[in-house]
């Protein structure tokens, strides 16, 4: 439990720094880091470590995914690299390489790599568009754009990372009284209970309404529409439980107990942000829509 703890607690003050400069290039890298250690771990779950090249074109794509967004984002430059033409360029390069190996590559395992790094890319994209892309908080007035973002990503990640915690304490609190409790997913997760699951939601919810309680204290220059808000919360508690016990089913038909171990005590990357990798992208569209903030003049 210490190693857990002193864990969490040095990936905090790490998050809390990353957060603080989401307007340098400093998140970007850190995010292409996560998302190419996602890929990485996946692969070597599911045994596509021995496909080198492809490894190795797979993890640059994650990392160019996650550093091309600044210079578009904040630099208004390298528009002509959009992300079809190096998407493009990928998908080429894949092909290239699977004619190049066709007798040990099965087109199952083209597929396989090549949609696992589009989409974890793309999740992890989105925590990078959610801190730099003014698009999502243009009602805002522009000094408070970037208070308006720092508040989307804490939100996004509290959705995905604190549903856990509510369905814990409901869950172990009908445990003590005696109360029968259901397991809908035994097999997947044991541990989860449907009790845990109600409670998980409707504190997510709660939570997410306390945190943007806050924001809206300190920083009155844009308004939270709670209701929305806690709307989204509970509906993360459920996206997030998909992306948590898929994450799950993989390990246990690939037989390991954690995808790494970059933090001892609660695993790998994707042991942290299963959650995250559908709950981000969820945020961030409510976002685009203009449903969980709006100016103070609108």
């Amino acid at each position: 439990m210490s190693t857990r703890i002193i864990s969490a607690a040095v990936a905090l003050v790490a998050a809390i720094v990353l957060v603080a400069l989401h307007s340098t290039i400093l998140i970007n890298l850190a995010v292409g880091a996560l998302s190419v250690m996602a890929v990485y771990e996946v692969f070597k779950a599911v045994g596509y470590d021995k496909y080198k090249i492809q490894n190795i074109a797979c993890m640059a794509f994650a990392g160019i995914d996650a550093l091309v967004p600044f210079f578009m984002y904040r630099l208004n430059t390298l528009y002509f690299f959009s992300y079809r033409l190096y998407l493009g360029i990928f998908v080429l390069l894949m092909c290239i390489l699977y004619l190049r190996d066709h007798k040990t590559l099965k087109y199952t395992d083209f597929f396989g790599m090549t949609g696992i790094t589009v989409l974890l890319s793309y999740s992890f994209g989105t925590l990078i568009k959610l801190a730099q892309d003014n698009s999502l908080v243009y009602q805002v007035a522009a000094d408070s754009r970037g208070k308006a973002q720092v508040y989307l990503i804490v939100i996004s990640l509290a959705a995905a990372w604190l549903a856990d915690s509510g369905a814990y304490f409901v869950g172990t609190f009908f445990n003590k009284t005696g109360r029968e409790v259901h397991h809908p997913w035994p097999e997947i997760s044991p541990n989860k209970t449907l009790e845990g699951l109600v409670g998980g939601v409707v504190t997510n919810g709660l939570i997410l309404v306390i945190t943007s309680l806050i924001f809206d204290l300190v920083n009155p220059a844009f308004k939270v529409r709670y209701i929305f808000v806690f709307c989204a919360g509970m509906a993360a508690a459920l996206i997030g439980l998909v992306g948590d016990l898929t994450a799950s089913m993989i390990k246990r038909q690939t037989g390991i107990k954690d995808y790494g171990k970059i933090m001892p005590g609660h695993g790998g990357v994707m042991d942290r942000f299963d959650s995250a990798l559908l709950v981000v992208p969820f945020i961030c569209y409510l976002a685009s829509q203009g449903l969980l903030i709006v100016g103070t003049n609108t």
